[in-house]
């Protein structure tokens, strides 16, 4: 007879694939329960820039982005497929005060004046995910490992406890209501994609007073964003957020081409 999972993980987005590979890694036995094929998860449209975005400054959070940096950059040394590290810019309204609390965690982080409304830009290296490639790849390894993936949209923890005696809660947008836990709630990020006219610099405006603005090229594509909604779970389109996002965005573009251009 086959040994059923250790573990169960539910969701099939990037953390619970993540997760799922991890843990197999470490000797356990692993299947997936999602309610979606993880391609067409939301993690698919995510801009997946490393980043500790909307996160206050905590060691343990220092620690994870560092982990998280060293990871990514060996899998995109590797040519694990949709990683890459990319030239990251961020563009800075305030005056500026030393590296960010982040900073270590990436390695150099340089600080060069800009004209306003910039009061300076921060030139650093950060890893990006294509989301495409890298599921399909996370997917393989599970399965080449003897992991499974099955199409099963869970109602309650407890189906996953009758599979396997640990279970990772890794639904997203479900996991609040899974784990009754009201202080789990979702954070909207409307996002934009166009097509690439050649852009291969990364850059962000967090301080921009129309809200926070982002460019982030991948190999055909563009994300432009963004939103951060606290509360709101729905995935549909907004049209006016849309429109609003491309024009915020057009000044960011601009800086991308100067800054790309000045190296």
């Amino acid at each position: 007879m086959t040994a059923g999972p250790d573990v169960v993980v539910v969701g099939g987005g990037i953390v619970g694939m993540t997760a799922a590979v991890t843990l197999q890694q470490r000797g356990a036995r692993v299947t997936v329960l999602t309610a979606h094929d993880p391609a067409d998860t939301v993690s698919m449209v995510a801009a997946a820039v490393w980043y500790p975005s909307h996160t206050d400054q905590d060691p343990r959070v220092l620690r994870w982005a560092r982990q998280t940096h060293a990871e990514l950059g060996r899998q995109a040394a590797d040519g694990v497929p949709g990683v890459v590290d990319r030239p990251t810019r961020m563009l800075l309204r305030h005056p500026y005060a030393g590296p960010p609390w982040w900073a270590d965690a990436c390695g150099t982080v340089v600080a060069e004046p800009l004209a306003s409304p910039y009061t300076a830009v921060l030139r650093f290296t950060a890893p990006t995910v294509e989301m495409t490639p890298y599921l399909a790849w996370l997917r393989q390894r599970l399965e080449a490992g003897g992991g499974r993936v099955l199409r099963h949209r869970v109602r309650r923890l407890a189906e996953a406890f009758d599979i396997a005696p640990t279970v990772v809660n890794a639904t997203g947008l479900a996991a609040g209501r899974l784990a009754a836990d009201p202080a789990v709630h979702p954070a909207r990020g409307h996002v934009v994609l166009v097509a690439n006219p050649g852009l291969t610099v990364s850059v962000r405006d967090e301080d921009d007073p129309a809200g926070i603005t982002y460019v982030h090229p991948r190999r055909h594509d563009v994300v432009l964003g963004g939103t951060y909604q606290q509360g709101v779970g729905h995935t549909g389109p907004d049209p006016d957020t849309a429109a609003a996002i491309r024009t915020l965005s057009w000044g960011c573009a601009a800086e991308v081409a100067d800054l790309a251009l000045g190296g």
